[in-house]
């Protein structure tokens, strides 16, 4: 059974990206020091995490670490969208949960209108020893929650005061989860890994 990682960046109060699914308040550095520790630690520990333009402006040609496999919600895929790459994670399979997009956005793009939850049952059942990913988007992390494995949290400084959260639209149904490891940045941002915990028979 493969693993479903919800990789999201998340302010000090707990919000994903603002009301209006922005997400630019989030500091992002100086660009006159480079990457950054925390650019850094995506190159060396997370590098099929980084855009296609950023791979290959960073020089990183190396194989995927983690996942195979990435998912995401309309609004986070519209980011890249935007900027005309309709494949960002090229070097992965891509899956975008949307009933409006077209399904022959790129050949390297499957365009799920179904339910993602049985989409992402089928995906986890594959063999295969790299995992899944899901990055952004509040509203399918919300309807994917219950076959979420894992967290990883980039926590930065900064308080928005409101926005969305973690899991938008999701049941009350307590999980709990444990934390793998940490990684904690001189200027304040902490990336941690937390694991679901296994259900305890009854």
């Amino acid at each position: 059974m493969r693993t479903l990682t919800y990789f999201v960046a998340a302010s000090l109060d707990g919000y994903v990206c603002a009301p209006d699914g922005s997400f630019g308040f989030f500091p992002l550095g100086d660009p006159a020091e480079g990457l950054g520790e925390t650019g850094e630690f995506h190159v060396n520990e997370y590098p099929e995490l980084l855009p296609a333009p950023a791979r290959q402006a960073l020089g990183v040609d190396v194989p995927n670490k983690h996942f195979d496999t990435m998912l995401q919600g309309r609004g986070s895929y519209q980011v890249g969208l935007d900027e005309g790459m309709t494949s960002p994670y090229g070097h992965m399979r891509e899956y975008v949960f949307s009933r409006t997009l077209p399904t022959d956005v790129d050949p390297n793009v499957t365009v799920v209108a179904a339910d993602p939850l049985k989409i992402v049952r089928e995906l986890k059942r594959e063999d295969g020893e790299l995992g899944i990913c899901l990055v952004g988007g509040p509203s399918i992390a919300g309807l994917l929650l219950p076959e979420i494995d894992e967290l990883m949290i980039k926590r930065y400084p900064v308080v928005a005061g409101h926005g969305k959260p973690f899991f938008e639209g999701a049941a009350f149904d307590p999980a709990e989860f444990e934390r793998v490891e940490s990684h904690v940045f001189e200027k304040g941002a902490d990336y941690t890994l937390f694991r679901r915990r296994a259900a305890v028979a009854t």
